[in-house]
């Protein structure tokens, strides 16, 4: 039987602040998938539509950022799930001063992750857990509030990596 596919994008904004921040979400614990897990805002990719396309789309629906405020520096890698979503990261810079207003409906808060954190050496760590009979290893990030670990995780390890070059 062949591997679903599903093309998906995410946002992976950086807030330009003095301390700079990433944004993230956690999901609506009310969604059918990933609920209560925090993620970047995205979703699958509508046919004619670009990563990039896909991931501001997705960000304006679900926390309501403006198009046309992200900066789009490029893609991070692709990210695959065990759950068949190929996932493009579209990394962009934030300027503050803008307004965000989450879609009750898919997130439940947004908040953000210091750079610093993801930066510091030592920070990520590897767990694993049994997942449809077998075990996955996977990342974690701390967090006071919130488990950031699965594809968001390994997203902003990618990132972790590609600034620490």
């Amino acid at each position: 039987m062949p591997e679903r596919r599903i093309d998906a994008a995410v946002l992976v904004p950086i807030i330009l602040r003095a301390e700079p921040e990433i944004l993230l979400t956690l999901r609506a614990a009310t969604l059918s998938s990933h609920a209560g897990q925090v993620s970047f805002p995205g979703g699958r990719i509508e046919p004619g539509e670009t990563p990039e396309q896909a991931a501001l789309r997705e960000a304006a629906e679900e926390v309501g950022l403006d198009p046309r405020l992200p900066s789009v520096l490029g893609a991070l890698p692709e990210h695959r799930t065990v759950t068949g979503y190929h996932v493009t990261p579209v990394l962009a810079l934030i300027e503050p001063p803008f307004t965000l207003t989450p879609d009750p409906a898919e997130v439940a808060e947004i908040f953000a992750y210091p750079l610093a954190e993801l930066l510091r050496p030592g920070a990520v760590q590897r767990q694993s857990a049994a997942f449809r009979g077998r075990t996955r290893e996977y990342w974690v990030w701390p967090h006071d509030r919130h488990l950031i670990w699965g594809a968001t995780a390994a997203m902003l390890r990618n990132l972790a990596i590609l600034l620490a070059d």
